[in-house]
């Protein structure tokens, strides 16, 4: 449903998130083999997350890359800053041509699908998804 390069952003941004809840920031080597995910790719979804403010980067001794505890930063703004809104609005299939007028045989399906999926985004924030990482239960590589 997400790109790869979105899965990643998600996967390194919740890593980032529950690091800073710690008071840690993580340099790029260290959340790509987090996340596990190529360096060169990870340095350009993080450069994607920068400058979408998703995620905060520092330079120097004390330096790499943080989201401030409070924020209340929603997961659908990772989505948006790597892969716009082509999932909201895309054809479940990946035609080209895809409408209400000109349906694909998953369009009904998947109109609302997108709307739930659109709905979760919007409503969960990315420090309640790093705050589950503290379980057992939960992880960001197999």
């Amino acid at each position: 449903m997400f790109s790869k390069a979105c899965e990643y952003g998600i996967r390194a941004t919740l890593y980032i998130a529950r690091q800073s809840q710690i008071g840690m920031r993580p340099n790029l080597s260290e959340i790509a083999g987090a996340v596990n995910s190529p360096e060169a790719f990870t340095a350009k979804i993080m450069q994607k997350l920068a400058k979408n403010n998703v995620v905060e980067s520092r330079k120097g001794p004390s330096g790499g890359f943080f989201i401030d505890p409070s924020s209340k930063t929603k997961l659908i703004a990772i989505v948006e800053a790597i892969d716009g809104d082509v999932i909201y609005n895309g054809c479940g299939l990946g035609l080209a041509e895809c409408s209400e007028a000109h349906p694909c045989p998953l369009h009904d399906e998947f109109v609302s699908i997108r709307g739930e999926l659109k709905e979760m985004l919007k409503n969960t924030t990315i420090h309640g998804l790093a705050g589950k990482l503290e379980s057992e239960h939960t992880f960001l590589k197999f």
